[in-house]
């Protein structure tokens, strides 16, 4: 496969990282075409870190792996989403997901 289609904007895309048994999504991240690699070829979620500029293996320090099991594109190859299954907490807070503070909510109209 030609991964290089989905850097032709940019070299860095983004990647929601979503939980394959419930659909939440866990994370944000950006890879590049080698990290994208290095998720396909390992099965774990690879990116890479902008304020580090370097490429990381989420979970290479805390043990919080992602196992993705299939990775989607959008309609215009310049968003990715990996699914897969977390191994512990995916937030470096030790949340669950990143997504955890409510910025707002739509009151009922009860």
């Amino acid at each position: 496969m030609v991964l290089t289609k989905f850097f032709t904007k940019s070299d860095l895309v983004p990647v929601v990282c979503q939980d394959e048994t419930n659909g939440e999504v866990l994370m944000l991240g950006y890879a590049n075409e080698e990290a994208l690699k290095r998720t396909m070829e390992s099965g774990t979620a690879w990116f890479f870190s902008r304020s580090r500029q370097k490429l990381w293996n989420k979970g290479e320090t805390s043990g919080n792996f992602i196992f993705v099991s299939k990775i989607l594109s959008d309609c215009d190859d310049d968003t990715l989403i990996y699914i897969g299954t977390p191994k512990g907490p995916v937030c470096h807070t030790g949340n669950r997901t990143c997504f955890f503070t409510t910025l707002w909510e739509k009151e009922s109209n009860k």
